[in-house]
This record gives C-alpha cells, structure tokens and sequence, in this order.
C-alpha cells in the first residue's frame, strides 16, 4: 500500500514503474476506486509502467475539503506525478476521469503524450440531473442510487451470468465516503470542457461500451468530433465500467494506441 501528502491530502496508490516503458496512468469513474483497473493491468503487464490511484474523497484516499472541482482533482494527479518525479505519460481516464485527464492536459501539455478518453465526455449530465442525484444521496444516501448505477455501469448479460462481481462492484460503491461522491458530483456538474477538448493537439483515442447507459456511445463520438485527429473506437457487449466488464477488449485498445505513440520516457 503507497500512500502520499498532496498539498495537505493523503492520496492512494499504486505505482509500478517498468524500466525503459512508458508511464500510462489510470483516473477512475465516479464511485470507483483504483481496484477497477487490476484486471486491465495485468493483461497489460510488463509493456508498460502503470500508476493508478483513489481520487480525493474516494477509496482510502483523503476526503479534503467540499465541494470540489475538476480543478482540485486535477491539482493531485499533476502533484502525485511530480511527486513520482514522472516526466511524460499517457493518461487514460474513465468517465470523471476523462475530465480530470483533458483538465490535467490543459495544464500541463507537454507532460502527456497521448489521451485515451473511455466512456467519457466533455461535458456529462446537466444541473437537473446533477442536482437530483445530488438530493437524493444527501437524504438517503449512496444505497438509494445504487441499483440504477448499476444498469449503467454494467450490461444485462453481466446482471444476469457475473452476479458475484456484480455484486463486489455495488459494495464498492455503496462504500464510498458519501461525502466525497457528493463533492465529485458537484464537481461534475459544473464542468464544461468543451473548449479544452477542442484545443487538444495529443494523440487522443475515446472509447465507449456500446451500452453504456452513463455516457453513451453518441455522446462519447461528440468529444470525438471535438479533437482533431482522434479516433474512436466501441467496445462491444460493455457498459460504463468495460474495464471490469471486457478488460481484455480495453487493454487491446490501449495496447495498439501506446504502440503508435512517439517513443518517451
């Protein structure tokens, strides 16, 4: 278990650093914590360096201070990678994390050589949806929401044949910090990166579970249609979550875009 003090908040991670392999680094999902990618990553193996970590307010990393901001999130993963002393990544970010990646590089573009934006946009939901869910977990907390999040993280044939794993990924996010889900969804619903998106020069590849019931497919080919030069690939029988449901499609994916990138550190 790693753990390190970002400007006053202890973050949760894990780095496995692979000599002479480019850094790719994981952002989870909205009520996730960094467990979500372990499947993803040991297919990936030794090809390349990997850091994953727990979002402020998420896993066992420090709550902070609420609400927050994309801003705030982006904040500890641009400290944890100085931190690490890592020089050039490729981010790959999963719903709030594709926001936190286009955040992170906006800031700091000449630390990330590549962006793989899965089941993301660059704008999700709006206030009404936001501020509903927002309401409903204030008074009766995450348990209230959570049959419906799961429809959309995960397909019908997932619900039906891997009801043990379904059933790990509800404990999950049941067990979140109720405050930091609320803080992150605040956070969400104030984020607009349209302008950022269209400003990305990165190779960029957006990726969609063709039944993602969170951030459809159209809504994912929108950031597409946003990046010059990107691609965008759907993965097929896949929800929100394909890194849990269809990890080996996804670590494919990754593995054909980390092949075409310029070589870095």
């Amino acid at each position: 278990m790693q753990f390190t003090d970002i400007d006053g908040v202890t973050l949760h991670f894990a780095h496995r650093p692979v000599a002479g392999r480019r850094h790719l680094v994981f952002i989870n999902a909205l009520g996730t914590d960094f467990r979500i990618w372990n499947a993803v990553t040991e297919v990936l193996g030794d090809e390349v360096s990997t850091l994953v970590y727990d979002k402020r307010g998420h896993g066992l990393s420090d709550l902070g201070t609420t609400p927050y901001s994309i801003e705030d999130h982006v904040d500890d993963l641009a400290g944890l990678i100085d931190r690490l002393g890592i020089e050039d990544v490729a981010l790959c970010g999963l719903s709030v994390g594709g926001l936190v990646a286009q955040g992170l590089y906006a800031r700091r573009p000449e630390l990330v050589s590549g962006l793989v934006l899965c089941d993301t946009a660059h704008k999700i939901g709006t206030q009404e949806s936001w501020n509903a869910r927002i309401a409903t977990v204030k008074k009766d907390g995450i348990e209230a929401i959570a049959d419906a999040v799961m429809k959309a993280w995960f397909t019908p044939g997932f619900h039906a044949q891997r009801t043990n794993e379904l059933a790990g990924c509800r404990n999950m996010l049941v067990r979140q910090n109720v405050d930091g889900y609320i803080a992150t969804c605040v956070a969400l619903r104030e984020a607009d990166y349209t302008g950022v998106a269209a400003s990305i020069a990165a190779p960029t590849l957006c990726v969609a579970g063709d039944q993602d019931g969170s951030t459809p497919p159209d809504l994912v080919r929108s950031l597409a249609d946003l990046i010059a030069g990107s691609r965008f690939e759907v993965i097929a029988d896949a929800g929100h979550i394909p890194c849990i449901e269809r990890p080996e499609a996804l670590a494919a994916l990754l593995h054909a875009f980390l092949a075409d990138l310029p070589a870095g550190n």
